[in-house]
Formats: structure tokens, C-alpha cells, sequence
């Protein structure tokens, strides 16, 4: 696994005892919540993709949901790591950028572009909520001393930001331009 520099990442911990059991509770309540989260996804991005007229970005996002199906399992992987029951709690950030999504599509008309430029949008303003959760808590699990959890979240840190790149390059070599030259 080797990050932006080609490099492998250090995963070293750093722990203070006297804040570790506060800690370790925030990390376990953002565990919970980036479950729920992930969760919730699987079951928006199907309305997405069928709101999508572009065919690359009908791809991109099947092929993220995908991926998100393996981060939930990922995430099942990190409760067991730490001796915990995957439980989720809801989380109001993404039940809060689902709904805008929602939203988007509802205001725009079916079958533009400019649907599809909305879709991007707030497929982007998840994917970068996604991106600070997975980055935050790769760091928690290092600094609390779980080196195996801090590499199962970077790994999906690195996917959420190749989605991320994609949803820009669909959006600037395609999208864009047809949603400028739309009526």
C-alpha cells in the first residue's frame, strides 16, 4: 500500500493512556457513524444512477457502489478487529447530503446534462465527507494504537479519493460542456 508519493505509509502509534478510553469512544462513536453512512449509500446510489443520463456517469457511480458495498464490509472487518458488534448509528452529515442529492435531481429536468452536473456535484460534496471521515479515523487508529484498522481505512481512504478524480474527470471531459451549451 503506498501513498500520493509512492512511498508506504508509517504507521506508527502514539498514545497517552489518559485520553485513551475518551478517545477510543469517539472512534468508536465515527466508526458507527461512517457505517451507517456507507450503508445508506448503498441504498441512494441506485437512485443516481437511474437519474443519470450520461453512460459514463451511470458508470462511475455503479462502479462506486460497488466499492461502497466492500467498504461496508471493510467496516464489518474493523468492528471485529476491535472486539466490537457492527452497529451504526445514524449519521445526520450524509443522511443530510442524500437528501440534497434528492434534491437536485427533483429540480432538474430528466435527461439533461445539467442533471447530471447537479448529480456530480453532490456526488462530490459526499465523496469529500467521505474522504475527512476515512482520513480522520486512519489517524485516530494509529494514534490509538490500531495499526491493522488504520490500514483497512486507508485503504478505503484511497478508493474515496479515485472516486473522488473520477466524478472530476466525467465532469470536466464530458458533462460540463453539454450542460453549457443546454438550452
Amino acid at each position: 500500500m503506498k501513498n500520493e508519493t509512492g512511498t508506504e505509509p508509517k504507521f506508527t502509534t502514539k498514545t497517552s493512556p489518559k485520553a485513551e478510553p475518551a478517545l477510543q469512544e469517539l472512534f468508536m462513536d465515527s466508526i458507527m457513524d461512517i457505517y451507517w453512512a456507507e450503508n445508506h449509500l448503498v441504498k441512494n446510489l441506485p437512485k443516481m444512477i437511474d437519474a443519470a443520463t450520461s453512460s459514463k456517469l451511470k458508470t462511475a457511480i455503479n462502479d462506486h457502489l460497488a466499492q461502497t458495498k466492500t467498504h461496508v464490509t471493510r467496516l464489518e472487518q474493523v468492528f471485529e478487529l476491535l472486539g466490537e458488534d457492527a452497529l451504526a448509528k445514524k449519521c445526520d452529515a450524509m443522511e443530510g447530503l442524500a437528501k440534497e442529492g434528492e434534491g437536485i435531481v427533483e429540480s432538474t429536468e430528466s435527461g439533461t446534462a445539467t442533471r447530471d452536473v447537479g448529480i456530480i456535484l453532490a456526488s462530490q460534496k459526499i465523496e469529500h465527507y467521505e474522504i475527512a471521515t476515512y482520513g480522520g479515523l486512519t489517524q485516530l487508529a494509529k494514534t490509538l494504537g490500531h495499526d491493522d484498522v488504520a490500514e483497512l481505512l486507508y485503504q478505503t481512504l484511497t478508493e474515496e479519493k479515485a472516486a473522488d478524480q473520477l466524478l472530476t474527470d466525467v465532469a470536466e471531459n464530458d458533462i460540463n460542456f453539454k450542460a453549457s451549451e443546454e438550452a
